[in-house]
C-alpha cells in the first residue's frame, strides 16, 4: 500500500513535464513572458534536475522547468495547459510565416492546419490532465496507456503540421520546423517519462498494476449491465439491427424521405461532447460532400443500407491544390465514433496523387463492414486508437497509412492499377519513436488485386509497406496473400531511411504472396513467434475488450482459431 502514493507522486510531475514542456518551450522561443501572459509554472528545482535525468532532451528539459517554484503539481498543469493555448496560438498567429501566407494560397493552407492542428495537440495534453482529476491506482496500466496514446497524438500533430509545407514554394516550411523544434523534443521527453514510468511499474509487480491483465482481458470499464461505459445497450442494439428496424436521431435520405437530404445538415444537430450515441441513418444513395465529424461531436454513429448502396464522395487532392490532410471526403475528429455499412470514396483518380477518401483521430473509433475507395492515400489512420472489422480498402500508393494505434481484422485489401510508372504499395504507417504505442496490425486479411490490375503486376509490383518515419511499425498475421505480393515483401521508402529502426513483422500467413524465403533481409524485419504475435491482437495492442467487444460489432480479442 506505501507504494501507490508514491506512484500517483510520479504520474503527476510526469503530467506537469508533459504540459510545462509545451509551454515553456514556446516561451522561450519567442523571447520569455509577454505583457498579460499567464503566469509560468513552477517545480522545485531538485525535482526538475531528477525528473529531466534520464530522458532524451536533458539541456531542453531543466532550461525550460528552471525557473519553476511551486510544488503543487496540479497547479503546475493548469497554469501550463494555460500557457501552452496562449503561446502556440501566439506563434501561429504573429510569425512571419503566417505574415508569408498572403502571398502563396498553399502556404495559407499549411499555416491554417498548423492551427488546428496545435489545437488538437492541446487537447491530447488536456486528456491527460483530466485523466489525473479522475485518477486511480487500480487502473495505472490503463493510465500510463492513455498517456502514451496521447502524447503519440501531440507528436503526430506537431510533424503533420510540418507536413503541410512540403512543395510549398516558400520557406515558410524551414521557419515553422524551427518554431517547433523545442517544442517537439520537449514531447519527446515527456513520452520518454510515460514509458520509464510504465518499465517501473512493471518491475514494481503491485497486484493489480501492470500488464499481468493482458491489456484489460479481465478488467474492464463496464456499467452496472455489464457493458463499456461508453457504448448504451441502445447504440449496442442499433448496430445488431437491420437498418430497416432502427430508430435514429436524424434521417438523411437524398430522395427527400429523411429530414435532411445532406449528412452536413444533420450533424448540426450532433450535441457537444454528449455521452450518449447520436446516431445518423444514412439511406441508400451517392452524397457527394466533404463531412467533417469535428472534435467536440462525440458519440456520433453513423448507420447506413450497405458499403455499396450508402456511398459519401468527394474528389479534393493535392494535385489541385490541396494539402492532404485537408483532402479527406470524409474527416473523424470526434471521439467514439462508429460506422456500419458505409461506403467511402475520394474518386480524384490516380493522376491527381494524394486524395484522401477518410481520415480518422478520434479516438476509439470503429468501423464495421465499410468500404473505403481511393488511390493514393485512401484511408489516413492518423492518431489514436482504431479498429476496422469486415472492411474493403482499396487503393495503389501507401493507401493506409498515418500513425495511429489500428487493427484491421477481416478486411479485404485491394490493390488497384496505378499510373505507368507506379510501384503500389498497401501501408505506410508513421511511427517517429519506437516508444510510441502506434502500429499498424493485419489479422486475417486478404491482400488481393482489382481485375484492371492484375494484367499489369508484373510492371507494377505490390509491396505490403514503407516506412513512412523512423520506427514505423506494420504486423500481418493470420492473413491471406495472393501472388500479387512481391518476393521482397517490403520496400524502401528513401535509400536506408529507417531500415534498421522500423518494425515490420509477418506471422502465420498464407497463400502465394505469404512465401518469406526471399524477403528483404533488413535489421528491423522481426520474427516474431505467437506469444509476441499476441502482443499485437486486439484485446491486447489496443485494450479492446474496454471498448470494442461490447460495442455489438464482430470482434475477436486474440489470435483467430483454426488459422
Amino acid at each position: 500500500m506505501g507504494k501507490a502514493p508514491a506512484i500517483i507522486g510520479v504520474c503527476s510531475v510526469i503530467l506537469v513535464a508533459m504540459v510545462v514542456a509545451v509551454a515553456v518551450g514556446v516561451n522561450r522561443r519567442n523571447g520569455g513572458k509577454e505583457g498579460g501572459s499567464v503566469e509560468e509554472p513552477a517545480t522545485s528545482s531538485k525535482a526538475v534536475k531528477s525528473l529531466c535525468q534520464p530522458i532524451d532532451y536533458k539541456k531542453e528539459c531543466e532550461e525550460s522547468l528552471k525557473d519553476t517554484n511551486s510544488t503543487d503539481p496540479k497547479e503546475l498543469i493548469r497554469a501550463g495547459f494555460k500557457a501552452a493555448i496562449h503561446e502556440i496560438q501566439r506563434v501561429v498567429n504573429n510569425s512571419g510565416t503566417v505574415q508569408q501566407a498572403a502571398k502563396d494560397p498553399m502556404t495559407r493552407q499549411a499555416v491554417d492546419n498548423c492551427k488546428e492542428l496545435m489545437g488538437y495537440a492541446i487537447d491530447d495534453l488536456h486528456n491527460s490532465f483530466d485523466e489525473l482529476g479522475a485518477f486511480d491506482v487500480s487502473r495505472l496500466d490503463e493510465y500510463i496507456e492513455n498517456l502514451k496514446i496521447w502524447m503519440g497524438g501531440a507528436m503526430t500533430y506537431q510533424q503533420t503540421c510540418l507536413d503541410g509545407f512540403i512543395n510549398v514554394s516558400t520557406d515558410a516550411g524551414e521557419k515553422m520546423k524551427r518554431l517547433l523544434n523545442t517544442s517537439q523534443k520537449l514531447t519527446i521527453n515527456g513520452l520518454a517519462m510515460v514509458s520509464d514510468i510504465s518499465k517501473i511499474v512493471g518491475n514494481l509487480n503491485i497486484q493489480g498494476l501492470g500488464k499481468g491483465d493482458k491489456a484489460g482481458a479481465k478488467r474492464k470499464l463496464m456499467a452496472k449491465e455489464g457493458f463499456p461505459v461508453w457504448v448504451s445497450f441502445r447504440q449496442r442494439m442499433l448496430l445488431l439491427q437491420n437498418p430497416s428496424e432502427i430508430k435514429p436521431n436524424v434521417i438523411v435520405a437524398k430522395d427527400g424521405s429523411g429530414k435532411y437530404i445532406t449528412i452536413n445538415e444533420a450533424l448540426k444537430e450532433v450535441p457537444k461532447k454528449s455521452p450518449a450515441p447520436f446516431v445518423i441513418y444514412i439511406k441508400t444513395g451517392v452524397y457527394s460532400e466533404q463531412v467533417i465529424v469535428d472534435k467536440h461531436m462525440h458519440n456520433v454513429m453513423f448507420v447506413g443500407d450497405g458499403p455499396t448502396k450508402t456511398v459519401i464522395t468527394g474528389n479534393l487532392n493535392f494535385a489541385d491544390g490541396t494539402i492532404t490532410f485537408r483532402t479527406a471526403t470524409v474527416g473523424v475528429a470526434g471521439p467514439k465514433f462508429m460506422a456500419k455499412d458505409i461506403g467511402f470514396e475520394n474518386s480524384a483518380g490516380a493522376i491527381k496523387h494524394q486524395a484522401v477518401a477518410v481520415r480518422v483521430q478520434g479516438d476509439q473509433s470503429i468501423f464495421y463492414n465499410c468500404q473505403f475507395d481511393g488511390y493514393q492515400d485512401t484511408l489516413y489512420a492518423h492518431s489514436h486508437r482504431q479498429y476496422y472489422r469486415d472492411c474493403t480498402i482499396s487503393g495503389t500508393i501507401d493507401f493506409i497509412f498515418g500513425n495511429s494505434a489500428s487493427v484491421y481484422q477481416n478486411c479485404k485489401l485491394i490493390v488497384r492499377k496505378p499510373l505507368d510508372n507506379q510501384q503500389c504499395i498497401i501501408t505506410a504507417q508513421g511511427r517517429e519513436d519506437n516508444r510510441e504505442a502506434s502500429g499498424f496490425v493485419l489479422q486475417n486479411c486478404t491482400i488481393t488485386g482489382d481485375p484492371d490490375y492484375l494484367p499489369v503486376k508484373a510492371r507494377s509490383k505490390t509491396h505490403l509497406g514503407r516506412p513512412w518515419r523512423l520506427c514505423s511499425r506494420t504486423i500481418i498475421m493470420q492473413s491471406q496473400m495472393d501472388d500479387i505480393v512481391t518476393p521482397e515483401g517490403w520496400m524502401p521508402w528513401n535509400g536506408d531511411f529507417a531500415l534498421d529502426t522500423l518494425f515490420y513483422a509477418e506471422y502465420n500467413n498464407r497463400g502465394p504472396g505469404a512465401e518469406q524465403t526471399r524477403r528483404v533481409k533488413w535489421k528491423g524485419i522481426q520474427q516474431i513467434n505467437e506469444a509476441q504475435a499476441q502482443e499485437f491482437t486486439a484485446g491486447v495492442f489496443l485494450r479492446g475488450e474496454e471498448w470494442i467487444q461490447n460495442a455489438g460489432v464482430p470482434y475477436t480479442a486474440g489470435m483467430i482459431p483454426g488459422l
